[in-house]
């Protein structure tokens, strides 16, 4: 029963995280590619390009994977590099009250990038179909 609760806590904050960030950051920035070009901080002088195509990278598709539950402790790890460069370079005046969503984004995802993705995942999924294509030859053999 423990074990449930903890895997649909993990479900719950992997939706809810990546949704967030895909409805309030990633599809706008996509949505909207063209004109986002000319807003895009570009503290790591890569360009507009590379830095836009990064943060949609990080805020459109690893959600996604996220979401899924597929990938998961990677795909944490685009997100959380883009909040460091936006909260510690971008962002640096800014206090923990005008900063409060990227940190407590920061600790969302850097706790599932720790525990996984949880019981009700893709990932899960496969591994359980493996394990029991694997038991079957087993069987047969």
């Amino acid at each position: 029963m423990r074990e449930t609760r903890l895997d649909l806590g993990l479900l719950f904050l992997r939706l809810g995280g990546a949704g967030l960030l895909l409805a309030v950051h990633g599809l706008p920035k996509a949505l909207h590619f063209r004109q986002q070009l000319g807003l895009i901080e570009d503290p790591l002088h890569l360009g507009a390009w590379p830095t836009l195509g990064f943060a949609v990278f990080a805020e459109v598709l690893c959600p996604l994977l996220i979401a899924l539950g597929w990938a998961t402790r990677l795909a944490c790890l685009p997100i959380l590099g883009l909040l460091l460069i936006a909260l510690l370079v971008v962002h640096p005046q800014w206090s923990l009250e005008e900063g409060q969503f990227g940190w407590l984004l920061l600790v969302l995802f850097g706790t599932l990038a720790l525990t996984g993705p949880g019981r009700y995942s893709l990932e899960a999924r496969l591994a359980r179909r493996h394990a029991a294509q694997g038991r079957f030859a087993r069987a047969l053999s």
